[in-house]
């Protein structure tokens, strides 16, 4: 290893050239990026890694931080396009850190704290290959998140006072509770109520309305608002927000080979994480999660945790920690295309469907793809492999929702879009996932969910206080148009505590195998299959373990259920065990 000690920043970029193939280590304060400054450092750090990375593009590089807080402001960042799969395509993107085209690069921040301001994309990893992100954390300065704290609630005339937290910057404007920060401002538009000693979401509360309008600051710091839920007991702590989500955490896109370790996202407007079209991803230590037990706040991301959306090869997830988010800890999954026309005997226009899955690019020639019948999720006719794609109502891929495919056999007879809808599912696409020891709780809607059809295995992991289903199989091609079928899982090992304390889409037991079919009466085949749940322990309040639909081939023994009066179930599902057109099932729900 050899490290670089580097000249004034003018001078500094000469000092880099050699012919040393081991690892250069280059330190930033070298160039005078130092920690608790409170100066801009965005311009700076990317003028180095650029800098640097272009005299030797074949040496393995690390950018070496201090520990410490480094400032982030979007008026020196980097504006990039970028379309994100399961985010508001809105553009351009200003990134704090933006890596793109590069290889055998670590960023290594040495314990620091990455704090953004306004609204950005904090880092960007695109079109790289053996890559590392490490030890460092990422953070906001004002939250687009709003947390408030009930102080009173007058249940008979639907008058609630609440108390915004220190940080929340806010204002009544014409009656109405407005939050800002820098370079925004919004009117929160719905809530999620957390037990303020254990930060547990409160049960049975879900999704609210958020009493925001007829506003008045009735004393200092003190809100007062017609908001009707009897559920706010003074002291509970409600996390305000609206339903955008323009930017993850982390983004990586068209990478191969990478690896984040020991990085935290405490906050993100979007995701913690988003990868997608990108191959061999591996994340060990990476959390989501508060600053620690003594942390004020009880959110984290505005959605899901980790989100991988049409990759390949290996996603492994160990060693983390996942709590506070709106949404999941991890959803692996593809993206079906709904067959829009069919223009000859081998050509399709395709289009995504979902206004935040769209932009990106969906395939190569060469890849394996099969078709999908919507209403009954069956596949129709043989795999088939792509000749040919482009866009379609564009002239690039960038903002594409629409893509002419020429397949390299004839379609089937059957699938006809004037009569029926149909997707196209790309198989090459799919990953194997490893999801294993880690800690997932204290979130809104579910815990982890996968969908491909490689080797899915979840184990040792902990799920306590997920609110609704801890793992989900799906698979949908009518709404979210997420692929796709599971064909072979293995959940073993994991503890589940308390799930089910609130209902959310898919939240049908605390294991739930639930694929989107409107018309199951008329399904002949199977969606799922090679299922095996085995060695885990359900510790709960209610009744429902595990709910399947459509599942050759589905094992469930060897589990331990207790039963504890946390809370009182109220759960439609009073069945241990439901299914739904399940067949070769090996089904033991012994305590």
């Amino acid at each position: 290893m050899k490290t670089l000690k580097l000249l004034p920043f003018g001078l500094a970029l000469l000092s880099a050239c050699g012919t040393s193939t081991d690892e250069i280590v280059v330190n930033v304060a070298d160039y005078g990026i130092m920690p608790d400054s409170g100066n801009d450092c965005t311009y700076r750090v990317n003028h180095v890694i650029d800098s640097i990375s272009g005299v030797n593009p074949g040496e393995k590089l690390t950018f070496r931080f201090s520990a410490g807080r480094y400032d982030f402001y979007p008026s020196d960042s980097l504006t990039k396009e970028y379309y994100i799969s399961n985010h508001d395509q809105v553009n351009p993107k200003y990134v704090g850190i933006a890596l793109e085209g590069r290889n055998n690069m670590t960023i290594d921040g040495g314990g620091a704290d990455f704090i953004f301001h306004g609204r950005m994309l904090p880092v960007a990893l695109i079109e790289s290959d053996s890559c590392s992100l490490k030890n460092f954390s990422i953070d906001f300065e004002q939250p687009h998140i709003v947390q408030v704290t009930i102080v009173d609630n007058d249940t008979v005339n639907g008058i609630i006072s609440y108390r915004p937290e220190p940080w929340v910057k806010y204002e009544v404007i014409d009656s109405v509770f407005t939050v800002s920060g820098e370079g925004w401002s919004h009117e929160p538009c719905a809530g999620i109520a957390f037990e303020p000693e254990t930060k547990h979401m409160v049960y049975r509360t879900s999704d609210f309305s958020v009493g925001t309008r007829g506003a008045v600051e009735s004393a200092p710091g003190v809100i007062t608002a017609p908001w009707n839920n009897p559920r706010l007991v003074a002291g509970t702590k409600v996390v305000m927000r609206t339903y955008g989500r323009p930017c993850p955490g982390i983004f990586i896109a068209d990478d191969r080979d990478i690896n984040i370790e020991n990085v935290k996202v405490h906050y993100a407007e979007g995701m913690g994480l988003l990868a997608q079209m990108s191959e061999n991803i591996t994340l060990e230590k990476f959390s989501v999660c508060l600053r620690g037990d003594d942390d004020p706040r009880y959110f984290t991301t505005q959605a899901d945790a980790t989100h991988f959306s049409a990759c390949k090869g290996e996603i492994v997830s160990v060693g983390g920690l996942y709590e506070g988010m709106m949404d999941d800890a991890i959803n692996v999954h593809g993206t079906y295309l709904k067959i829009k026309n069919k223009l000859d005997s081998v050509t399709v226009v395709g289009q995504y469907m979902h206004h935040q899955a769209y932009g990106f690019r969906w395939g190569e020639p060469g890849d394996s793809v099969q078709f999908i019948a919507s209403q009954t999720m069956e596949l129709v006719g043989d795999k088939n492999t792509i000749a040919a794609i482009s866009p379609y109502d564009c002239t690039e891929t960038a903002g594409a929702k629409e893509f002419k495919i020429t397949f390299s056999s004839p379609l089937p007879q059957s699938l006809n879009p004037d009569s029926a809808s149909f997707g196209i599912e790309n198989l090459e696409w799919t990953p194997s996932v490893l999801f294993a020891d880690n800690v997932v709780r204290n979130n809104r809607a579910r815990g982890a969910l996968f969908s491909t059809p490689r080797r899915v295995v979840a184990e040792n992991n902990l799920f306590d206080h997920t609110s609704g289903t801890a793992i989900l199989l799906c698979g949908d091609c009518n709404g979210w148009f997420e692929t796709g079928a599971c064909r072979d899982v293995v959940i073993r090992g994991n503890k589940f505590i308390n799930a089910l304390t609130n209902m959310f889409q898919f939240t049908n037991a605390v294991i739930s195998i639930y694929p989107e079919i409107p018309d199951l009466d008329s399904q002949k085949k199977y969606f799922h299959s090679g299922i095996t749940i085995t060695g885990n322990e359900f510790d709960t309040f209610d009744i429902p373990l595990l709910y399947a639909k459509s599942v050759d081939g589905l094992v469930f023994k060897d589990n331990v259920v207790k039963h504890n009066d946390k809370y009182k179930p109220f759960h439609w599902n009073n069945q241990p065990v439901l299914l739904e057109r399940v067949i070769n099932a090996d089904i033991n729900t012994m305590d």
